[in-house]
């Protein structure tokens, strides 16, 4: 199982790395002296996540080989982003005067229509993955390139902090919830642009 592991694993360390690594140094010391007001929608941590996603769709879509695998990336990115915006909501229709306050889909005219069009979208990407048999290009990624192990260390760590701060009562907070998003975005824009453009990432066209 070791040989197993080390054999799919790459523990390099590479440049783009530097942006997680600071996000997740610098996410006790936020939790502790930023202010609430940096966690709101639109606030400064989640536009620097948006910023992460719009590198990432950018990098996916600029990849030199396996353009549909990675056109397919690029729209997955946009799922992520849509998400980060509710779909426009928290762009578009602030309730005014009030702080880090949103209409809701229901209050907005025609608002019934985004979870429709959000998960029609979300559909039209997994049918263009299938269609093409991305799975196959995937499987060859998993299967002949080693994973950029400290990157997926901060995926996870990310995943993991978001959910401690969201559900756990005693962790609860909304600026460790951005902060862990934030190391999330940025270590999955780092791995876009390894397997895009890194020779230790490169697979030829299947």
């Amino acid at each position: 199982m070791k040989d197993f592991i080390l054999a799919h694993l790459n523990f390099k360390f590479y440049q783009v790395l530097w942006v997680p690594l600071i996000i997740f140094l610098l996410t006790v010391p936020a939790v502790m002296f930023f202010p609430l007001s940096v966690s709101y929608e639109t606030g400064p941590l989640e536009t620097l996540q948006l910023v992460f996603l719009v590198f990432a769709f950018a990098f996916a879509l600029k990849a030199k080989v396996n353009k549909t695998f990675f056109n397919s990336m690029a729209m997955v990115i946009i799922i992520l982003f849509l998400r980060e915006v509710n779909c426009g909501r928290t762009i578009f229709f602030p309730i005014a005067g009030i702080e880090n306050g949103y209409y809701r889909w229901r209050d907005i005219k025609y608002g019934w229509l985004a979870h429709p069009l959000y998960g029609l979208y979300i559909a039209i990407t997994a049918i263009y993955f299938l269609k093409h048999k991305l799975f196959i290009t995937l499987w060859h990624y998993v299967k002949n390139i080693k994973f950029p192990f400290w990157h997926m260390l901060f995926i996870i760590l990310g995943m993991v902090l978001g959910l401690v701060a969201e559900n756990s009562i005693s962790f609860k907070n909304p600026i460790l919830e951005e902060m862990a998003e934030l190391l999330f975005y940025a270590a999955l824009m780092g791995i876009v642009y390894l397997y895009a453009f890194n020779k230790d990432f490169e697979m030829k066209e299947e």
